[in-house]
């Protein structure tokens, strides 16, 4: 009887060591999913996203008078860089999305199963916000300086039109106005803004950056589940048969672009701040993050805290839409090659909670 209980023992002890092992796996796969998406997401809409920088910096570089629409911005970009000035910074946005895609999906995934397992009373919605908060937080290290360089390239264009911007009256007149000089690229960038502000110039707009990424990654975790919820729900009550597919790579692009869209739309606001702080570089226009919401309220009032909204909510639309059905389409991919047993360990979707529709169609 000993021996059968010390055999016992050994067994599920092997299984838990191979349980836990595959679970590592998984949530190391996280990781690569989540880094692949978020650069593709980042290069497919980088063009938007540029568009969007140029209009919320606009205030620091020609002021706050006659300031462009979408439209006006789209035409003076291709006018005068083409097609090159809409992809100016792109390599640090992607380095800078990988690292963000990354730690979110793959931090999101363990954050999430210790809040479920050590705190109960914090499980669903909450859950989901804290994880996503965590993970975007600890990717923000590497992607704050990225994006930091990103505006700044994105905002200059060519080399000619930056040099063409510095000419201008409203430059010429005040020459104790420090404006960087010309980045050739992503090493250059780094290598003067160091040079020139330290860490603190790599790092500005870091607080702002939080403060609107934070929220917004909860958000849109706790949209997407909401949005999963209702789907779920709508499926019940429409008596919609149990047996029937749902693709699970279309599921994610539209809920993952709606979660996106009204997670994009609310922290508007914040985002213009955090361009404008890193934009400005050693000009010092604004004091600070509290400087600056006080002033592009004073100035511009709500029309200024929501400048470039339009293209902001463009841009997460499909690049969020995209990122799920990314991580959905690889998941799926690479779950197909597995074996029955396996596939019973496999980690859901890095946003999906316990006894979700997903894994239920899927």
């Amino acid at each position: 009887m000993a021996v059968q209980s010390s055999s016992s023992n050994s067994s599920e002890a092997q299984a838990l060591g191979s349980s836990t092992t595959r679970n590592h796996f998984f949530i190391w796969r996280e990781f690569c999913w989540g880094a692949i998406a978020g650069a593709f997401g980042e290069g497919m809409m980088h063009p938007i996203d540029t568009i969007k920088t140029r209009i919320q910096s606009q205030a620091i570089l020609t002021g706050t008078q006659n300031q462009k629409g979408i439209p006006q911005m789209i035409r003076t970009v291709w006018l005068a860089d083409g097609l090159r000035g809409f992809y100016r910074g792109v390599t640090p946005g992607v380095t800078g999305s990988l690292a963000t895609g990354a730690t979110y999906f793959g931090v999101i995934e363990s954050t999430k199963k210790w809040i479920e397992e050590s705190h109960p009373g914090l499980g669903g919605h909450w859950a989901h916000f804290i994880a996503g908060a965590v993970g975007d937080t600890l990717g923000s290290f590497v992607y704050v300086p990225c994006e930091v360089m990103k505006q700044r390239m994105q905002v200059q264009g060519t080399k000619r039109s930056w040099g063409s911007v510095m000419m201008k009256d409203n430059f010429a007149r005040k020459p104790s106005v420090q404006m960087y000089g010309y980045y050739t690229g992503i090493f250059h960038a780094g290598s003067s803004i160091l040079k020139e502000q330290g860490l603190k110039g790599l790092y500005a707009g870091y607080w702002s950056t939080l403060a609107r990424d934070v929220p917004f990654a909860g958000l849109m975790v706790m949209f997407y589940e909401a949005l999963k919820d209702v789907t779920e729900y709508g499926k019940q009550k429409w008596n919609i048969s149990p047996n029937l597919h749902v693709n699970s790579s279309m599921e994610g692009l539209v809920l993952g672009g709606l979660a996106g869209g009204f997670s994009a739309y609310l922290t508007t606001p914040l985002d213009v701040i955090k361009t404008r702080l890193q934009v400005q570089g050693s000009t010092l226009r604004y004091n600070g993050w509290l400087d600056a919401i006080r002033r592009v309220w004073k100035t511009e009032g709500t029309k200024g805290m929501f400048r470039g909204g339009i293209p902001r909510i463009t841009w997460y639309v499909p690049a969020s839409a995209l990122t799920f059905m990314a991580v959905e389409f690889l998941r799926d991919h690479v779950n197909g090659g597995l074996n029955n047993d396996n596939v019973k360990e496999v980690a859901c979707l890095s946003v999906d909670k316990k006894g979700s529709s997903l894994p239920e169609v899927a």
